[in-house]
């Protein structure tokens, strides 16, 4: 199984990319991994919600794969525990999913096409973070998640 993220927006904090890329390199022991950054619209749509919601979903419906199994990484989706994350992992590879795609919105999250089109929709967490942290958490996690199912000793519970 291959894992993507897709961002939408670009990663400006060094200290994020610094940590995304060495949790990404541990990532690819394990399995075929690989992120996308759609760049923001160019247009200033901060006063227009919807606007920008379509021209995020116009963009990510290019970049996504026809026989992708997607997630939505939203506030409003569903909770895991580490292992749990994990097991949902296991259970995707189980059922021969060959590319596991999740994506990380913009500022104002997903257009309903684009909720729609998901096979998931996950959260982090409660807390809210800032968007391009969000990155670095999840990989994080990924990479946990990879060592809870090949019983390594990085998760501690």
């Amino acid at each position: 199984m291959k894992i993507n993220l897709i961002a939408i927006g670009k990663t400006d904090e060094a200290y994020v990319e610094d940590g995304c890329q060495i949790y990404e390199k541990r990532i690819m022991h394990y399995l075929p991994y690989a992120r996308y950054e759609i760049p923001s619209t160019k247009i200033n749509y901060k006063y227009d919600k919807n606007r920008q919601l379509e021209a995020e979903a116009s963009l990510l419906e290019k970049n996504l794969e026809p026989e992708a199994f997607v997630v939505l990484l939203d506030e409003h989706g569903k909770e895991f525990t580490s292992v749990g994350f994990a097991q949902f992992l296991q259970n995707r590879m189980n059922a021969g999913i060959k590319n596991l795609t999740f994506v990380i919105g913009g500022p104002y999250g997903f257009h309903q096409r684009i909720k729609q089109r998901a096979n998931e929709i996950m959260s982090l967490s409660l807390l809210t973070f800032p968007h391009q942290l969000v990155r670095l958490i999840f990989v994080e996690q990924l990479y946990r998640a990879l060592t809870i199912l090949n019983h390594e000793p990085y998760n501690h519970s």
